[in-house]
């Protein structure tokens, strides 16, 4: 079977516009959580969000082009720019390279926040007020679409669009279209940026949310006693994927080598997970099998959490590593009380967290853990509030969303 490997990352977080920034930030402990600066408060319940400040969507794009792309493809191109840099290409690829080098990108919702602003500009001023950009610019597939023309990139053009699952799920799309032989190479992204009032006000009304207003930096706390919702917070994650020898060939640097990959679902509840955790095991389970027919005998040494900062989903996850690891559950941290629940854009950035993990020997921390929750027995090591040093031989990240979707995918090094 084809291996599949890592050679290009690229992140854009409320902690910074790189990779280096954000993890940077990330292992001192630092929070992006603040209050809203994208929308009038005025009428919202909830305040506080990871939001990416500070990003100027022309240096990604010429200015005349930004008003055809939401916010959330400005994000994930910045992101894709630099995994395609980082791999090295750094001019476009052309011919059977350009041809054999695919697109697999995410986005949980797309453009909500051009849908919001079109919405109200039709109902006050009529349809005929509708700009032709207003559909292209929202579409969720259409990530991929200007990262494709943006890098020059002719190979199998893919969308996923599974909640809080969709970036984990495009990496897995990739890395099959590579095993398939549908692709050389894979250029796996997930973006989101659905920092508007809808979008708050749709998880407000679900009682998803925290309501710290008051304490931002302190609101999202995962695997705390006192969690009270996940914070929202917007930006992406983009990791470039090889063929192992087409990788090795052109001289290119390996993160990591992706060995297992897990998918199941709940078929439980829209919104609410699976008791006890079941369909995340079974993800998990699915990706351990693999990664053990693929590296036998390799050692899980650091889990990226889903981690919402939610009752259920944080205690859920907890009941199903114990049920796969028993009384060896690696360290686990959750990076969402540092960056927000990027939805469809957390498994792209999470991922890149993770293999940063792993190439740095360094694990991040889980920030604001404060107490214990023994009413759910969450008693793992979570990597309370300090980074902490760890050579580990391979990463597992988890991600799971709305629908009963879930994910599991676990890289390890080469």
């Amino acid at each position: 079977m084809r291996r599949v490997v890592v050679t290009g990352l690229g992140m854009i977080t409320a902690l910074g516009h790189s990779r280096k920034e954000t993890f940077d930030a990330l292992v001192r402990g630092e929070c992006g959580v603040a209050t809203i600066t994208q929308f009038d408060l005025s009428r919202s319940s909830v305040t506080i969000a990871a939001e990416v400040k500070g990003f100027d969507p022309s240096s990604v794009m010429d200015a005349k082009e930004v008003k055809k792309a939401d916010r959330f493809i400005q994000l994930g191109l910045k992101c894709a720019k630099e995994a395609m840099s980082d791999a090295g290409f750094t001019q476009k690829p052309e011919g059977e390279i350009a041809e054999r080098f695919g697109i697999s990108a995410a986005s949980g919702i797309g453009g909500l926040p051009r849908i919001e602003e079109t919405s109200l500009l039709c109902g006050e001023r009529g349809p005929k007020r509708i700009t032709p950009f207003f559909i292209p610019s929202a579409l969720a597939n259409m990530l991929g679409g200007f990262v494709s023309i943006d890098q020059g990139l002719k190979g199998p053009n893919l969308a996923s669009v599974t909640a809080c699952t969709a970036g984990l799920h495009a990496i897995s799309e990739a890395y099959k279209t590579i095993v398939l032989d549908g692709a050389d190479a894979m250029l796996a992204i997930a973006a989101e940026a659905a920092v508007c009032e809808v979008g708050v006000g749709g998880f407000a009304a679900m009682r998803a949310l925290s309501t710290r207003n008051d304490d931002p930096q302190r609101a999202s706390r995962p695997f705390d006693r006192d969690r009270d919702g996940f914070v929202m917070g917007e930006g992406g994650g983009a990791l470039v994927l090889e063929e192992y020898e087409y990788a090795k060939r052109r001289g290119a640097k390996i993160y990591a080598e992706i060995i297992g990959i897990g998918e199941s679902g709940d078929a439980n509840h829209i919104t609410t997970p699976a008791p006890k955790g079941e369909g995340a095991y079974r993800a998990m389970k699915a990706a351990l099998r693999m990664a053990d027919k693929n590296a036998h005998g390799v050692k899980i040494g650091y889990i990226n959490a889903h981690g919402t900062s939610t009752v259920y989903n944080d205690w859920y996850e907890t009941l199903a590593l114990k049920k796969v690891f028993g009384d060896s559950v690696p360290p686990v941290s959750s990076t969402k009380g540092a960056i927000g629940h990027c939805l469809g854009g957390a498994g792209g950035i999470e991922a890149v967290i993770a293999v940063s993990a792993l190439e740095q020997g360094t694990l991040p921390p889980t920030i604001n853990y404060e107490n214990r929750d023994d009413e759910h027995n969450l008693d793992l090591d979570y990597i309370p509030n300090a980074a902490r040093k760890a050579d580990v031989e391979a990463v597992m990240s988890n991600n799971f969303g709305f629908g009963g979707t879930n994910g599991v995918i676990i890289f390890k090094k080469v």
